[in-house]
């Protein structure tokens, strides 16, 4: 009998326990940037922008000639390779995703106050 405690014991730990991989990597994105958006909130004074991904510094001063590319050199990405994507989204606008190959080529873009930019590896 005591066998049979420990055997359902271990199957409800077992099947309680039973997240894929790709359902568990979603849940810890999903808290890490609910976390760099509170950070970012409780530190933003001022007209700023916000950068989500590795960075050294997630908010960055806004200047009227703060470009994408200002902005992330300020933000200090921290990726081992160029980003996969950015994506830059502004109030009331559809993002706008970038290649990092299309900064490396100039084709920048300037920043609006409050604007958000997710850096993807």
């Amino acid at each position: 009998m005591k066998q049979l405690g420990v055997w359902c014991s271990l199957v409800m730990l077992l099947g309680a326990g039973c997240v894929s991989k790709s359902k568990a990597d979603a849940q810890a994105r999903a808290a890490y940037l609910a976390g760099q958006r509170q950070a970012m909130q409780m530190t933003a004074q001022g007209p700023s922008i916000w950068v989500i991904g590795n960075v050294k510094t997630p908010v960055v001063p806004w200047t009227q000639d703060l470009t994408l590319t200002k902005a992330l050199l300020t933000a200090e990405y921290r990726g081992a390779n160029d980003p996969s994507e950015i994506i830059v989204k502004r109030k009331g606008q559809e993002p706008l995703h970038v290649r990092a190959q299309q900064l490396l080529e100039g084709q920048d873009m300037p920043l609006l106050a409050g604007d958000q930019i997710e850096i993807r590896p």
